[in-house]
Order: C-alpha cells, then sequence, then structure tokens
C-alpha cells in the first residue's frame, strides 16, 4: 500500500492513472493526514477496501468549479465540515469572530464558510444533481435531528434536508463508511441504502421502519420547547448500539427522518487496524509556504489510546458522538505508532498525550457494556460512582510504563484530561503516585467545572467534596515524593443552574485559594448536549423540572467576571455582581472581600450574612481605634501650638 498523500487535483489523479474516482472527499479543515483527522481516517479506510479517493480541503465555495477539481466521482461525494464544528471554528460564546482558525494553513480564519456542510452540499447540487452525497463528521453527527442552533437562536431542522444530502453518516464513521461504500458498489439506489447502522436517511413513510419509536413531529417542536426536551431525552436514551431503537422525527406528510441505531464498537484489533494504515503523519506539503496548519502540532507527538467516555457530563456532546463506550488500542499499536516519531528530527523526546476524551479510561466501565450496552437511566460515574463500575488503572499503568522505556524518550505527558472522581475510587494509589511522579510537569489540569453542588449536579459532575479531597490527596502525594507540582483547575460560569449566589461561591472558593485563572470557559450551548437542552427548554430533560438559565449577555459577564475579580477591567461587572446578589461585605479592605472601594468612594454595606457578623464587629473596632487615635494626635497639637 503507497504512502503518499491521497490526490488533491486532477494531476495528482493523473500521475497515479486514474480516470475517475470512486469518492471525493470535500472538507472544511485543511488536509492533514493524521489520524486525529477525521478525513484522514475515512479516506484511509475507504483505500484500505480498494476505492480510489480523492480530497478537495477548503473549496472556494463561492466558485461552483472549485467542487469540480476531479470530476464527478463514480460513486458519490462524501462531506464534512472538519474537526470542529464550523460555527463553535468561527464564533467565541459571545459570537465575536476568532481572529484564527487552527485547522487551516496560517491558521487563517475564513476558508471555509459558516454552516460549512450545507453549503458545500449545495455547491456540489448546483453541478451534480444526482451524484449520492454522504455527510459526516462532527457538525452532521451534532445535527442529525432537529436541534437548538445557539447562533441563530432558534430551532433547526435535520441537517440531512437542509444539507441535500441523502445519507448521514454519525459517530466515528468507520463501519458505516464501508457499507455504504459497498451498498453504492453493488449498484443499490442511494434512496434505498436506509438500513445501515450509525446512518441517518430520509424516507417517505414511516411503515417500512421497524423497531421505531416516534419521536414530536417538526410542528410539535416547535409549538412547545417541552416537547423538544422530551424528544432530545428521547435521543439520549438511544444512544447505545446494543438497545437503542430507531428513532423516526416527522416533518411531512411525506417527509421523515429516520436514525438507525449507532454502529457496534470497534473491536481492540478493528481498532488497531484503523491506526495502523499509512498515514503520512503532517499535513499535506502544498501548505509549507503558508507555514503549514497549526492543529497538527498538538498531536504530531500525541497518541490515542481510547474512544468512548463514561462520564456523562451535561456539556458534553461525547455520548451523542464516541457513545459512553470504551473502545481501545494495544499496547503494541500504540507503542508501533510511537516508534514511527521517536526518531523524527523534531521529536525532542517529549510524548506530548497518551490518551482520548479520558485519558485514564482503558476499559469499558462494566462487564455487561460489550453485549448488553450500557444503562439508560443511570449513569456510571454520577451522582456517585456505580456499584458495578470496574475501576482498574492497572493496564493504562503497564502502557505508560512500556512507552517511557522507549529509546530517544524524555517524558511522557498526559494531557487528554484525568476524570478525578474515577481516580478517587480506585484503593490502589499506584496509577496516582506515578501520575505525579512521571507524567505532569509542574502542574496537573483538571476540571471540577465548579464548586457549588446545585450546579455540579446540573453538570453532571461530582459534588464538590470529591474535588476537595483529590486536591487534598494530590497535595500528598506530592509531598511525599519531594515535588512542588500545583492544581490548575478549568472552571466553568454561567452554566445552567448558576444563580449569582453559585458564581459568588465559586470566586470566593478562588479568593481562598489564592488563585485567579488566566482563562474562564463560559458556558456554549453547542448542538446535542444536556445543557444545551437545558439552555433552550429551561428545564433538565432527565427530570422534566425547571433550570434557571443565565441567558442575558450582562448577567453572564458579570459570572465571567467574578472568576477573575482580581482583574481591573472586572471591577465595576464585579462590584455590579456583588450588589445585585446582596454580598456588599465582600467590598472592603479586609482578607475576606473581593475588592476594595474606589478611592474616595464609601462603601454602603448590605445586611451581613450572620457568619461575617466577626468580621463587622472587627472592621466596627478598627474604625473606633483610628477615631481616638486622631482625636488624641489632635489635643497634642494643640498642647504644642496653643491652636
Amino acid at each position: 500500500m503507497t504512502q503518499e498523500f491521497l490526490p488533491i487535483c486532477r494531476e495528482d489523479m493523473e500521475k497515479r492513472g486514474l480516470k475517475q474516482l470512486d469518492f471525493v472527499y470535500v472538507s472544511g479543515d485543511a488536509y492533514v493526514d493524521h489520524p486525529s483527522f477525521g478525513h484522514a481516517i475515512i479516506t484511509r479506510i475507504l483505500e484500505s477496501h480498494g476505492y480510489k479517493v480523492g480530497i478537495i480541503a477548503q473549496p472556494d465555495w463561492k466558485n461552483a468549479e472549485s467542487i469540480s477539481v476531479f470530476g464527478e466521482p463514480r460513486l458519490g461525494f462524501l462531506v464534512s465540515a472538519g474537526n470542529m464544528d464550523s460555527m463553535v471554528n468561527h464564533y467565541s460564546v459571545s459570537k465575536k469572530r476568532r481572529e484564527k482558525d487552527a485547522f487551516t494553513p496560517g491558521g487563517i480564519m475564513g476558508k471555509r464558510p459558516d454552516y460549512a456542510t450545507i453549503v458545500y452540499c449545495n455547491l456540489i447540487r448546483r453541478t451534480y444533481k444526482k451524484t449520492p452525497i454522504i455527510i459526516g463528521g462532527i457538525e452532521a453527527s451534532l445535527r442529525r435531528m432537529a436541534h437548538y442552533d445557539y447562533w441563530s437562536d432558534k430551532l433547526k431542522r435535520s441537517i440531512l434536508l437542509d444539507s441535500g444530502a441523502d445519507i448521514l453518516s454519525y459517530g466515528m464513521g468507520e463501519r458505516s463508511i464501508v457499507e455504504i461504500a459497498e451498498a453504492l458498489g453493488s449498484g443499490l439506489a442511494v434512496s434505498d441504502i436506509t438500513y445501515i447502522d450509525g446512518t441517518v436517511v430520509k424516507v417517505k413513510s414511516p411503515d417500512s421502519v421497524y423497531d421505531a419509536l416516534m419521536l414530536p413531529s417538526w410542528e410539535e417542536l416547535n409549538a412547545d420547547k417541552l416537547n423538544y426536551a422530551k424528544s432530545f431525552y428521547t435521543q439520549y436514551c438511544n444512544t447505545d448500539p446494543f438497545t437503542s431503537k430507531r428513532l423516526v422525527e416527522p416533518y411531512s406528510e411525506h417527509l421523515y427522518v429516520v436514525q438507525n441505531p449507532p454502529s457496534k464498537p470497534l473491536t481492540q484489533s478493528e481498532m488497531d487496524h484503523v491506526y495502523a494504515l499509512p498515514y503520512r503523519r503532517t499535513y499535506h506539503p502544498s501548505y509549507e509556504e503558508a507555514g503549514g496548519v497549526p492543529a497538527i502540532e498538538e498531536v504530531k507527538y500525541s497518541l490515542i489510546s481510547n474512544r468512548g467516555c463514561f462520564g456523562g457530563c451535561s456539556f458534553c456532546a461525547l455520548t451523542f458522538h464516541q457513545g459512553r463506550i470504551i473502545q481501545t488500542r494495544s499496547h503494541e499499536s500504540l507503542i508501533a505508532e510511537a516508534k514511527q516519531f521517536i526518531w523524527d528530527k523534531d521529536f525532542k523526546g517529549y510524548i506530548h498525550d497518551v490518551g482520548g476524551p479520558t485519558a485514564n479510561f482503558r476499559n469499558p466501565s462494566c462487564d455487561k457494556q460489550l453485549t448488553k450496552g450500557v444503562c439508560k437511566n443511570r449513569q456510571c460515574l454520577f451522582p456517585t460512582p456505580c456499584k458495578n463500575l470496574r475501576v482498574d488503572h492497572k493496564d493504562y499503568l503497564k502502557l505508560l510504563r512500556k512507552l517511557r522505556e522507549l529509546p530517544n524518550v524524555k517524558k511522557v505527558f498526559i494531557r487528554s484530561g484525568i476524570r478525578f472522581d474515577y481516580l478517587m475510587a480506585d484503593r490502589d494509589d499506584t496509577f496516582f503516585r506515578e501520575l505525579c511522579e512521571y507524567h505532569i510537569s509542574g502542574q496537573l489540569k483538571v476540571a471540577p467545572e465548579h464548586v457549588a453542588d446545585p450546579v455540579l449536579q446540573m453538570m453532571g459532575k461530582p459534588k464538590n467534596s470529591v474535588y476537595q479531597a483529590f486536591a487534598k490527596k494530590y497535595k500528598q502525594i506530592n509531598e511525599k515524593i519531594g515535588k512542588k507540582q500545583f492544581l490548575v483547575p478549568y472552571l466553568m460560569s454561567s452554566h445552567p443552574g448558576s444563580t449569582m449566589k453559585e458564581a459568588i461561591a465559586l470566586a470566593e472558593y478562588l479568593r481562598d485559594l489564592g488563585y485567579m485563572p488566566e482563562q474562564v470557559q463560559d458556558f456554549y450551548p453547542t448542538p446535542s448536549t444536556i445543557s444545551t437542552c437545558m439552555y433552550y427548554t429551561g428545564v433538565d430533560p432527565r427530570t422534566m423540572k425547571s433550570v434557571y438559565v443565565p441567558k442575558n449577555p450582562h448577567e453572564k459577564a458579570m459570572q465571567r467576571a467574578l472568576i477573575q475579580y482580581r482583574n481591573p477591567k472586572n471591577y465595576d461587572l464585579v462590584l455590579e455582581a456583588l450588589k445585585s446578589a446582596d454580598r456588599m461585605d465582600l467590598v472592603g479592605f479586609e482578607k475576606h472581600c473581593l475588592i476594595r472601594p474606589r478611592q474616595g468612594k464609601k462603601v454602603a454595606f448590605a445586611k451581613t450574612p450572620v457568619k461575617n457578623a466577626d468580621r463587622q464587629k472587627s472592621v466596627q473596632k478598627k474604625k473606633t481605634i483610628r477615631n481616638v487615635h486622631k482625636k488624641k494626635k489632635a489635643e497634642n497639637r494643640k498642647d504644642r501650638t496653643g491652636r
């Protein structure tokens, strides 16, 4: 099998003696032939099955000819917005345009359109009216059914309809794309390929769909947000490949969108095969002049060891995309990949990461999952670890030890993120100790996200006491091994459930910790998460109970500012937040105060909570002492001068 890059132009086709390609892959990202990029995996998988594939990366969507580089493919077009949803790629949570795009040569912004999947498909349809179009990638996957779109602030139809594509491949796609290719290659009409797991299709009648659940119609979803919450939770409970039913979403009398069950998880040997394909592990050489593609820097010397996540965070879409069942690669596969780059001239001796969505998940959470699937109404770790949870770091530890022993390797880092509640559930501290001793450098980044239990409940995160116990143990282990290392907590503002009271509690925690984060993650309502459903509907779809949602941009700015209350630029917002919450006891000169009053301004103290009564007595006592000293000084001056 060749280790050349796949064709990107007609000239590349001619060099290979190809007259027509089987598939043309249109990508919103630049062409990077590395297994961290979805387009690389899908095209190499198809190539390994004998299909001829070319890539059109970041076509000029204003020019119809940009899509005709290779002519018409024999079987169809494959379309993806890239490794990120194009709207997340383009805009911050405040809807401001980002300045850089790490997936574009030179980091230049603007090389892909908003809602890229839809735009690319419409561009193809102008020239190729009947050629099959299959869409995939994170944007298509998370917008596969009716969904709330934060950027337009409205409900949108399934992206399958707005794009005009024929089939949507959701999830990771290795299984479904091969089945689609085989069906098309056998001569089946694309309209008849409605049965493949891991796909979403259009049908004219639901009569042919078996073992299905009927979701609320498009009309019903628009009529009542509660209908959307119910529909979303039905989808959430049907993300398991072993237990899920087909889902039918009606749009009209003769138009229905059908979601087939997810594809079955890959076996370890199948995962090994995917990552053993002949990737060039870098960007296409045509990008050298522009300075390369920045996104490769984080992953070039990293190893993906697993997929899936049973963490169940409400604000994360992994349940919808990769699922909750952990899939892993063998030690031999990972070591073989490491050996490909440890002698690279640019390799400095540091493997940047060994992990996946959650680094320390190397096993399914319980034994039954690989045959019976995950529980529909029970999370593995939340609100407390399930009694059937298998907690074991031994396999991950063995892998890390093997990688540390490789020649030319100085250090093996873990940057994917450690699930600290899973780590705390392990009675064996061996991994925790070696994590601190060998796999971090000065600081460990973890994601408690908040400290207020009501917010953590909405987030699907463990109680704050679990994080506090973890932080204490982390400190003890580092002291024991003689290292001065710190925790860097990732924190989130304005998540559903967070009132100003909880936002101030988070600020007080940071005050006591003596830490101000350089960056703050404001909650971002991206498609297909429980938290986004809360944001749109105002209810928790798991319970259908009302949830407080901070939506006002100014309130969100205040909650965000509280986390960085020491920043002088945030002073006015912090002061306003404290006033609105009746917490002016936090404005003053005492140690417990977040900010000081401005010079010449009097502080209008609010009614102080009982727990701060002693502080108020102390303030009053100091004022009395200062007044006595002033009076004595005045009397002494009068005695000396007679005035």
